[in-house]
């Protein structure tokens, strides 16, 4: 009877301690699962190795790269589509395109940089350089978003064909994070601006294309490339530009990172002033580029090292839209030096 005597006062505190040993952990999984979801969304915000300098709370210095490829979209006419819908139909619309782009994004070496309105910003060859491969990866994913955008339906107006306009440029870039509350990792350079000129000035359902990212993609082959000509561009004077049409059908299987199908124009018949540009071979015939008429180009008001983007293309009269945009990348989401 002695030995039970003692034993009951010690009972309570070994339950006490079972007790407090699973809150304890209870809490701790509870408290890595927060861990996870506020680390995930950093990476959302930020490129994961950046992001995982301020999680350790290293300094970002802002770094130079030599070679990246940007790429820019928006939406001909979406001032009038967003006149004839609600507010929630608009943030819907978006919403639904946008989300199936980021999809398209994660299959490819891409980061995304900002959406802001209709407009849509993604680089490659940083802030993980990826040698000359970043003008293949802009290539494909523009291909890709063109493929699929074609076959888009808008919910609240299905008979809508939406028209994306692209534009990609190859050059120098510098770029670093910006802002201690909701930071932005940032691109600064006139590579910026050649890149959102390019698709201002571009067509309907094209990609427009730059001749220094004509040239780099020229030396990794395997695309169908159509000569512009020479056009005016505002603030860069008369600059040779190229449509990027499709895939090659005897591109080499190394060479994809996509499996989306290609355009259905790349199957048809090129025309005269079609470039065929292959890796084995790395040559390329050009023909004579014609001279294009001059029409309104983009005017551009910096503020505080921001520009600002008021644009008409030279030959699309149903760009009109776009120097009346709020809200969207006219109001100059886009940092740069020396606009």
């Amino acid at each position: 009877s002695s030995g039970i005597n003692a034993e009951w006062p010690l009972r309570p505190g070994e339950q006490y301690t079972d007790n407090l040993e699973e809150l304890v952990a209870e809490r701790s999984e509870q408290l890595a699962i927060e861990k996870e979801k506020a680390d995930n969304l950093l990476c959302r915000m930020l490129p994961k190795p950046i992001a995982e300098k301020l999680k350790q709370g290293e300094p970002v210095a802002p770094q130079a790269y030599d070679e990246v490829t940007i790429y820019f979209s928006d939406i001909v006419g979406f001032t009038d589509l967003s006149s004839q819908s609600t507010p929630f139909q608009v943030v819907d619309l978006l919403n639904d395109l946008y989300s199936l782009f980021d999809g398209i994004v994660e299959r490819h070496d891409v980061y995304k940089v900002e959406t802001i309105g209709d407009a849509y910003m993604v680089v490659s060859g940083l802030p993980v350089r990826n040698g000359n491969r970043h003008v293949a990866e802009i290539a494909n994913m523009s291909l890709d978003f063109l493929n699929f955008v074609k076959k888009f339906k808008v919910r609240h107006k299905p008979d809508v064909q939406l028209r994306l306009r692209i534009g990609l440029h190859t050059g120098s870039v510098c770029a670093g994070v910006v802002g201690l509350k909701m930071p932005r990792y940032c691109l600064f350079g006139d590579t910026v601006n050649t890149a959102s000129r390019m698709e201002s000035n571009g067509l309907p359902l094209k990609i427009h294309m730059s001749d220094d990212a004509y040239d780099a993609l020229s030396k990794i082959g395997g695309y169908e490339l159509e000569s512009r000509g020479e056009i005016a561009i505002k603030g860069k004077g008369v600059m040779t530009t190229w449509f990027l049409l499709g895939k090659e059908k005897k591109l080499e299987e190394s060479q994809l990172l996509t499996t989306l199908p290609t355009s259905s124009e790349s199957n048809k018949s090129p025309s005269p002033n079609i470039v065929r540009s292959r890796s084995s071979s790395r040559r390329s015939v050009k023909r004579e580029r014609p001279k294009q008429a001059v029409g309104p180009s983009e005017t551009i008001i910096s503020i505080d090292g921001t520009a600002v983007y008021k644009n008409k293309s030279a030959e699309d009269s149903e760009q009109n839209d776009s120097g009346q945009r709020n809200n969207g990348h006219n109001n100059g989401f886009l940092p740069s030096v020396n606009a």
